[in-house]
């Protein structure tokens, strides 16, 4: 008997997958556990197995198409078999089973009333690359107004605010229309590019969604002038810029960026036709710093310069998250101060053994886990109306890059031996700088950690890592004189400083937490088995 198989949801945020390849065609036979398909979400491509056997009478999806959760994937069933009554309350005839297109969400009503039914042209939006993505900076577009693009070729590299990542096209045709310029941000959903016939009437397509072609973006757009009066009063030579009457010669767009800058439009000279400004002729405008004295010389001043740079996708969403948690979630912190003297000789012996190398970052992460194994009030979770308190220890470590912070997670720290752990954090610090991290690498900590004592610093406080109820920022090994068994003495003392949510974990349960972990570090013989 035929059976449908539905739309997976493969990730907590999918709505919709999009069929990157189709493994089984109809007429094959698929046996439980072959591979179906590979289904593009949210997060990733991945690849989805059948769950039943038979044969392949019908896709619901075709590839480079998507399909909304639940929605007829694919039905299976004995060669020859009528699944029309399968197909029954489907948009798709029954009369033509063979392939059924699950149609994308509708879009919301346009505003303007064009009709576009009849244009052979395609609108791209900027998709969600990621579970926390609301909007994408394009870093760079790989196919050019004018190019000629294929199903599967690279359009542009997206940065969202976990990685910059490569966006396929999902269509065939030329590149008419660039919705966002290189190096500016677009919210999800928003008009990204539309690829179609080369003389399709890409414009309609605009209007209807809403927005205007920039003169920047699509180069064969015909270039329109607003004019915009003299901003000086001072009597001014006419410039090859302005008009006859005095006004400036303008692109909407370099006005935006000059008003943006504050740049008298008077001060540039423009490269455009017959002298009109236009966007590089503000993007590298260079103020004079010369200025004329009584006696006709010129004498070099000083100058206010400064560089503004646009705040990339990763730090809006750090600066949104942890502005949430501080504003949000009650800190308070508890600072313990280590003796690191057992661990410094620790880690010489173990690093004198072929083939291993640990760093002292690796033994905080392995006596932290344990410790939170026996406090597992620690390792929770706040979820509003419940908390949540994680039996497997799964701990965030922070990695600097470029643009911010990533925290890749090592899974089931407290199971794994420490040259484990350092081979693991090694591998995520080399890909977190090389930007290729996938999802699944930074999700579902249960605890993190952020360790600047490499950086020399001896003390601080981190905020609070949502959804997890604690962090324990880690500071530097410092030499300092102590006292043991009541003499003064050279020793390795290094500061940790637990950060903990107050509606998860109060201070006792939280500086249980830090004896047991002070207690493992200065005994690390514990916590090497």
């Amino acid at each position: 008997m035929a059976e449908i198989i539905k739309m997976p949801k493969l990730s907590d945020t999918m709505e919709e997958g999009v069929v990157a390849k189709w493994h089984k065609q109809i007429g094959e036979k698929v046996d439980d556990g072959e591979l179906l398909a590979e289904i593009e979400t949210d997060k990733a491509t991945m690849e989805f197995e059948s769950f039943q056997e038979g044969v392949i009478l019908h896709h619901g999806v075709k590839e480079g198409e998507g399909g909304v959760v639940d929605s007829i994937l694919a039905i299976v069933g004995e060669k020859g078999e009528d699944i029309s009554s399968l197909l029954s309350g489907n948009s798709a005839s029954s009369e033509t089973p063979e392939v059924k297109e699950i149609k994308p969400k509708a879009e919301a009503a346009p505003k303007k009333s064009v009709d576009t039914s009849n244009i052979a042209a395609t609108i791209i939006k900027m998709p969600k690359l990621s579970d926390t993505m609301k909007e994408g900076t394009v870093a760079s577009w790989v196919k050019k107004v004018g190019d000629n693009v294929e199903s599967g070729e690279i359009l542009a590299e997206i940065e969202t605010d976990k990685a910059t990542m490569e966006f396929e096209s999902f269509e065939d045709g030329v590149l008419l229309y660039q919705g966002v310029e290189e190096g500016s941000s677009a919210e999800v959903d928003a008009l990204l590019a539309i690829i179609g016939e080369k003389d399709a009437d890409y414009q309609s397509l605009v209007d209807s969604f809403g927005a205007v072609a920039d003169e920047d973006v699509v180069e064969t757009k015909e270039e329109v002038v607003s004019e915009t009066t003299k901003i000086s009063t001072e009597p001014k030579q006419v410039k090859s810029n302005s008009s006859k009457d005095g006004r400036i010669k303008v692109s909407p767009l370099a006005q935006r960026l000059a008003n943006e800058k504050n740049i008298n439009l008077n001060d540039v000279d423009g490269s455009g036709d017959g002298g009109r400004i236009i966007k590089r002729d503000i993007e590298n405008f260079v103020p004079k710093t010369n200025i004329s004295v009584a006696s006709g010389s010129e004498v070099s001043i000083g100058v206010e310069d400064y560089e503004e740079q646009p705040v990339s996708q990763m730090r809006k969403t750090i600066a949104k998250r942890l502005s949430e948690s501080k504003f949000t979630a009650p800190h308070f912190y508890l600072t313990v101060d280590i003796d690191m003297d057992n661990a410094i000789a620790a880690r010489k012996a173990i690093n004198a053994m072929p083939d291993i190398k640990v760093s002292f970052n690796d033994l905080v992460i392995k006596a932290a886990a344990v410790a939170l194994k026996k406090h597992p009030s620690v390792n929770s979770s706040w979820l509003e109306d419940k908390i949540r308190i994680n039996k497997h220890v799964n701990i965030g470590v922070a990695v600097a890059v470029e643009d911010g912070l990533l925290v890749p997670v090592v899974r089931y720290a407290d199971t794994k031996q420490l040259s484990s752990i350092s081979g693991e954090v090694r591998d995520f610090a080399q890909r977190a700088k090389d930007k290729k991290l996938q999802p699944q690498d930074w999700e579902g900590s249960t605890f993190s950690i952020s360790n600047l004592g490499m950086f020399g610093i001896e003390e601080f406080t981190a905020i609070v890592n949502p959804p997890n109820a604690c962090i324990l920022a880690v500071g530097a090994i410092r030499q300092t004189p102590v006292v043991k068994d009541g003499i003064v003495v050279a020793g390795n003392r290094m500061k940790v400083t637990l950060s903990c949510d107050h509606r998860v974990v109060d201070g006792a349960s939280g500086s249980e937490f830090l004896q047991s972990f002070k207690m493992f570090l200065e005994n690390p013989v514990t916590i090497l088995g």
